[in-house]
């Protein structure tokens, strides 16, 4: 077979999720929230043929594929290799910042960053373009190691964006009409010509949202 499968998970929420603050590449961890998200995702994918798991080094994603590698029914999708590629985008002296303190300190660059320019890099940061790029190389980078084979990525809010966007050929600068909830289960089909969507934003492990004995 010439395709690789991927199921991509954004990871679990974190207190700065609730807080709408940017987190970009600050390593930020799990809230009990997103630790109960993470282990739900894991029951979820618990029956899969997952023949490696990839994550970005930050830690919520970390955490997130962590608790998916101890259910995995296959030794070697048990060890969580690490890829920087992975790695949200880094927001430079947007993070930390709350999205009110980055209207009113940063008004100009607040409104590019807003309205996706594609060439808008916050100081220190990343522009959409060049998120694009990382992601389409780190795509390429993992999938083609995988021919016939399937694996997940568990990774960040702006990747799945990308991901979504190269695999339904969107453009960068084009408003969000879909969902990246965290711990949520995405769907691709990578080959070396192309990225195909079959499933996208699958949160139906998530339905029960009452913190049970997992987040206890």
């Amino acid at each position: 077979m010439t395709a690789t499968r991927i199921i991509a998970v954004r990871h679990g929420e974190t207190a700065w999720n609730v807080e709408t603050r940017i987190q970009g590449q600050l390593d930020i961890d799990l809230n009990s929230r997103g630790r109960w998200q993470a282990e739900r995702v894991a029951h979820a994918l618990a029956d899969e043929a997952i023949d490696a798991i990839y994550a970005s080094d930050l830690l919520r994603a970390k955490t997130t594929a962590l608790a998916i590698a101890a259910l995995t029914q296959l030794p070697a999708a048990r060890e969580v290799r690490l890829h920087q590629g992975l790695r949200e985008r880094g927001f430079g002296v947007f993070e930390g910042l709350t999205y009110t303190q980055i209207s009113n300190d940063w008004p100009q660059e607040s409104q590019r960053w807003r309205q996706r320019d594609p060439d808008f890099a916050p100081e220190g940061g990343e522009s959409l373009v060049q998120l694009r790029q990382r992601v389409a190389e780190t795509l390429h980078t993992l999938a083609s190691r995988h021919l016939g084979e399937q694996v997940l990525l568990v990774a960040h809010g702006g990747i799945m964006d990308a991901l979504y966007r190269l695999a339904t050929q969107q453009d960068i600068s084009s408003p969000r009409t879909w969902e990246l909830g965290n711990a949520a289960i995405n769907r691709l089909l990578w080959t070396p010509e192309s990225l195909t969507l079959v499933g996208w934003a699958d949160v139906r492990h998530l339905d029960d949202s009452t913190m049970d004995e997992i987040s206890a």
